[in-house]
């Protein structure tokens, strides 16, 4: 099902590619899933590990859109190699916190949450912060996932929403 197919008042978590495409305006579908929430229509959730991911992504991509870093190769060693570049980056951090602003609920990762994950991933087979994801739904009654990750197809009670892929722009 697709983001424009999420009924209003659902509750739902969203993964960190969805805000990543919302800012770097790859996607119109995701735009709109965060402005349904900003409005009150949808109440989504979504965890610090997953905020910790968008503020790396956003700041990787700034580095190569303004060209202070060449795009391809490991652009997170470019920029561990170059802390000047880091420390000049801005709009990354902007966007990060605008996430609240926008109506999401942001949920703690704590030690408990983060040893609950180690049981998700023996039973679907996901990596550490999709794990820690899938955890931290099951611990706030959540069935909802706004994601562009089809690993969490294989989760047989979660209803998993994806962005129509001819939405982005």
């Amino acid at each position: 099902m697709t983001f424009d197919e999420i009924p209003a008042g659902s509750r739902l978590f969203i993964d960190a590619n969805t805000f990543i495409y919302h800012f770097t305006g790859q996607s119109a579908e995701c735009r709109r899933l965060l402005e349904r929430c900003r409005a009150g229509n949808v109440r989504g959730a979504t965890g610090t590990h997953v905020l910790s991911e968008v503020t790396h992504q956003l700041m990787r991509s700034e580095a190569t859109h303004k060209r202070l870093i060449t795009p391809g190769g490991n652009v997170t060693r470019k920029l561990k190699e170059n802390p000047q570049i880091v420390s000049a980056l801005e709009t990354y951090q902007q966007q990060v916190a605008l996430i609240p602003a926008m109506g999401i609920e942001v949920l703690p990762v704590d030690v408990e949450l983060i040893l609950a994950s180690a049981s998700v991933r023996r039973r679907y087979g996901l990596l550490t912060m999709d794990s820690i994801t899938v955890a931290m739904m099951e611990r706030h009654g959540i069935s909802a996932l706004a994601t562009l990750d089809h690993d969490f197809q294989r989760i047989e009670w979660l209803q998993v929403y994806a962005p129509e892929l001819d939405s982005r722009t």
